[in-house]
């Protein structure tokens, strides 16, 4: 039996978007629009933006989605973050708050190693240890947030190896000793369908349904044989394909579109959220089969985080150790730990890279129009072996002030206007190539 909480009627958010400045305008007209989600980590609780606070004048409702929290990482959850997050649900007169089941860094004290950030969602093993770890933090996160939680399932490049668990099951027993909600995003089933060869039905007969808070729709893009779920492509026919599977197990108290980059007319916007509308109008629910899959043995609910937290500690260890070998892998060019498959890894990894270039050109527009048409190139080449170390806007600063060390730009007017930016921002003068590689000789060190 699971233990989930019940979205009532009240409670059911109905037809909604993700909601972004580029397209605030379009979503604030948009027809039959009822709910919108907005990026936690985005929304300054003290200074929100206009346009959602006149959407929750309205009476739409708005709900905060984190994405940094990396509640499946193998440390406890972060206190400030986990205060943030709190602080937007109250600003917001949200019901619920979101986050992933995924993990964003690893390495520090647990593994004696130089703290890494990956700059994007990573899969968590489906093992009983990050089982464990995972009931533990979204534990700890419910007992500070003052909104219930749900979390979501995240799209993946690469498999863990020697899982012992599908999604599903996966899913399933989390909901049964937390009774957190999920947020289930089907086209991360269909994304891993195709990279990982998981058939979205499976997954879903053995999803506890009834704790469904909402669903996510979005569109992405198959490139040599790989699924990438982009949020920046039109919603795809087999997408919809899996949420009318879903919708034929159970009626989702919510249904959102997402789009997070390149934004389309508002009257596609209004298509795709009519084809979800149409698709939602099928059939059903048919009976739910294997709603729960927990072993009789798994501690429960009722157990608490302090019954649990006796037998976590060296699973933590492990999973630490993990993930912090994988995401070396992935972003500071160590070997491929033993059992992933090394061309997804290299895909996963030209990914993260890509994806860090394009979010710094966003957050610092300046280092792309210095540099031309050479920023890209630039940008992967300083990525390829220098993990992120402190968010995005640290990572520009620190891709400017590795280009300065290295006489570059070129172009001595170019050179000197980002010397300029890199004052404005981070200091009097760039460190000398002398004091760069007394760094780099440092973090070696410690790092053994």
């Amino acid at each position: 039996m699971s233990h989930a909480p019940q979205l009532g009627n009240a409670h059911r958010l109905g037809i909604g978007i993700g909601w972004r400045p580029e397209i605030a305008e379009a979503v604030e007209a948009l027809p039959g629009i009822d709910w919108v989600e907005a990026v936690a980590e985005n929304v300054c609780p003290d200074h929100l933006p206009d346009s959602l606070v006149r959407l929750r004048a309205r009476g739409v409702t708005v709900v905060p989605h984190g994405v940094s929290l990396g509640l499946g990482g193998a440390g406890r959850p972060d206190t400030k973050r986990l205060t943030d997050l709190a602080e937007r649900a109250e600003a917001l007169c949200s019901p619920l708050v979101t986050e992933h089941i995924a993990f964003v860094r690893a390495g520090g004290p647990l593994t004696a190693s130089p703290a890494l950030e990956a700059g994007h969602l990573l899969p968590v093993p489906r093992t009983k240890d990050a089982l464990r770890v995972l009931c533990e933090n979204v534990r700890i996160a419910q007992d500070c947030l003052p909104v219930p939680l749900a979390v979501e399932n995240i799209a993946a490049l690469i498999n863990w190896p020697d899982e012992e668990m599908t999604e599903g099951q996966f899913l399933a027993e989390l909901v049964e000793r937390t009774g957190v909600r999920l947020l289930i995003d089907v086209a991360n089933l269909h994304t891993n369908h195709v990279n990982r060869g998981e058939d979205p039905a499976t997954a879903l007969d053995q999803l506890p349904v009834e704790a469904i808070a909402y669903v996510h729709v979005a569109g992405g893009i198959e490139r040599d044989g790989v699924w990438h779920d982009t949020h920046a492509h039109p919603v795809s026919e087999p997408v919809l394909a899996v949420l009318a599977e879903l919708r034929s197990r159970v009626s989702p108290p919510g249904v959102l579109l997402e789009r997070d980059d390149n934004f389309p007319p508002p009257a596609e916007l209004s298509a795709e959220l009519t084809a979800i509308r149409e698709t939602l109008r099928t059939p059903g629910p048919k009976p739910v089969r294997g709603t729960s899959t927990a072993p009789e043995s798994g501690p429960s609910r009722q157990d608490g985080p302090a019954a649990l937290t006796t037998t976590t500690d060296p699973a933590r260890q492990r999973l630490a150790l993990a993930q912090a070998s994988l995401l070396s892998a992935l972003v500071a060019g160590t070997p491929a730990p033993e059992g992933f498959d090394s061309r997804r890894l290299g895909v996963q990894s030209r990914a993260l890279g890509a994806k860090r270039a394009e979010v710094v050109a966003k957050v610092a527009p300046e280092l792309p129009r210095i540099l031309g048409g050479g920023y890209r190139a630039a940008f992967l080449a300083y990525a390829k072996s220098r993990p992120m170390r402190g968010g995005y806007r640290r990572d520009a600063l620190d891709f400017a002030e590795h280009l300065l060390i290295g006489d570059l730009p070129e172009d001595p007017a170019a050179r000197r206007e980002l010397t300029q930016w890199w004052r404005d921002r981070a200091g009097a003068r760039p460190p000398s190539r002398a004091v760069r590689i007394a760094r780099v000789a440092r973090a070696v060190l410690v790092g053994r």
